[in-house]
């Protein structure tokens, strides 16, 4: 399998040392934030892309576009922002989440959202990474709709699914979808009590052997099922953000889900 690393993964890091940190890990292969850290923020995406060059990094993405399925008010603007900025920076796809506020949004205009995005990401060369979270207030928790919209919209070869293990156990999703996953997104939770209605992001840790979210079941079955992308740590939870070593966090992770597989 091929390992990705998420900058959430330690996001105390400068995008440099981040990026040293991923190959040391012998990875190549990254997503940058618009959240925390905010790189798109703080840096000219010609700096990240001359960083990412230096150091033999690809950009697999940029998360997130959100609420990507309520196309007013300013998103269509920060869609282009976002898009330009993903460009210029040599990233392959822009993530693209669904509003996760117990507001519904209907199957129509998710469609809609889909199609308004289309020409933005295609004259940028981009792929749009539809995230269903599984979240219970999530406008759109299940793969299944987001391929349904995405074929509405017309837009094979444009979009592709995030799977991401947390959202995919929280959804309570059973099918895997590896001719329509463009990228897997990995986490875990340990905590015994929480219930699973209840996980929420500042609950997600590294994948290790008290995990409940089944990941490695989900990366068995990617692979079996011929997914051969890169699954990429997206840890939230504050003692992954805390940790004095990240680096030895991550290699501990790695080699557990390696020795599992």
């Amino acid at each position: 399998m091929r390992f990705a690393i998420n900058h959430i993964s330690a996001p105390k890091l400068p995008l440099a040392e981040f990026f040293a940190t991923v190959r040391r890990l012998g990875a190549t292969e990254v997503e940058i934030r618009n959240d925390l850290p905010d790189v798109l923020g703080r840096m000219y995406p010609a700096q990240v892309r001359a960083e990412a060059e230096r150091q033999g990094v690809t950009i697999l993405s940029i998360n997130a576009l959100y609420p990507f399925n309520v196309w007013s008010g300013d998103l269509p603007e920060r869609a282009v922002k976002m898009a330009d900025y993903a460009q210029a920076a040599g990233a392959k796809a822009l993530v693209m989440c669904p509003l996760n506020d117990g507001t519904e949004v209907a199957f129509d205009d998710l469609v809609a959202a889909l199609r308004a995005m289309k020409p933005i990401l295609e004259d940028r060369g981009l792929t749009g990474l539809v995230e269903p979270l599984g979240f219970p207030i999530s406008s759109l928790r299940k793969k299944s709709t987001a391929i349904a919209a995405i074929k509405a919209a017309g837009g094979e070869g444009v979009y592709k699914l995030m799977h991401d293990t947390f959202h995919h156990h929280l959804a309570g999703e059973t099918e895997v979808f590896p001719e329509w996953t463009g990228l897997v997104h990995i986490s875990g939770v340990t905590d015994p009590e929480v219930a699973v209605d209840d996980m929420l992001d500042a609950h997600r840790v590294l994948v290790d052997g008290q995990d409940r979210l089944e990941n490695l079941p989900q990366i068995r079955a990617l692979m079996a099922a011929g997914y051969d992308g890169a699954f990429s740590f997206e840890p939230f939870a504050a003692e992954v953000h805390d940790a004095a070593d990240p680096e030895a966090a991550l290699k501990t992770s790695m080699d557990h889900i390696r020795s599992g597989l």
